[in-house]
């Protein structure tokens, strides 16, 4: 095996460790019935993708293990609306589900869920230069954060300081991932 910086072996499988080619795709939650499945959380609000996935990668805390997935299931429920859930090859039995809760569930990025017109992976977005309507740097994109109202840009700005700006139309523009730059149309919510 070639050595690359950004893969290591886990569990005799190789897992990619680059967070621009697997994403966090769901949460597992609360076991479900006697035979190990667990209900999922899906990130994006959508579910269809996760019917291709095979393999997964179970992160809880600091420990990852590569998991078969064994089977899903779509439920429709009145009382909760649909539901997705998940059972892992060597998981057969609701202690054994239990001991998975809480684990992130990632996945190659073809797995994630697709994009429709205007929209982004935060992956994607994480490190573009935050650029005024002249093309003059005012910082880097650290994260997106979820915020009361809505999705928050965290902007590195040139001191090093972070600063929060809506992730709205009003306040961003054109977003230019294969250049690296995202236009901010209101630099004063930097200050």
């Amino acid at each position: 095996m070639t050595q690359e910086t950004d893969k290591q072996e886990i569990d005799g499988s190789v897992k990619d460790t680059d967070p621009k080619k697997n994403f966090v795709l769901g949460a597992v939650g609360a076991p479900f019935g006697l035979k190990g499945f667990v209900k999922v959380k899906s990130f994006s609000g959508e579910s269809f993708h996760f019917s291709r996935l095979k393999k997964v990668t179970l992160r809880l805390g600091e420990k990852e293990t590569i998991r078969d997935v064994a089977e899903i299931l779509f439920q429709a429920a009145a009382s909760t609306g649909n539901s997705l859930l998940m059972r892992f090859a060597g998981i057969d039995s609701p202690e054994a589900a239990s001991s998975l809760k809480g684990a992130e569930i990632i996945a190659g990025r073809e797995y994630a869920a697709p994009l429709k017109k205007g929209e982004y992976y935060v992956e994607d977005l994480k490190g573009l230069d935050v650029v005024n309507p002249e093309g003059k740097l005012l910082g880097k994109i650290a994260n997106i954060v979820e915020g009361g109202g809505g999705e928050l840009v965290e902007v590195i700005i040139p001191s090093g300081e972070a600063k929060l700006a809506p992730f709205r139309n009003e306040f961003f523009g054109d977003v230019d991932i294969t250049g690296g730059s995202i236009v901010l149309l209101e630099p004063w919510i930097l200050e």
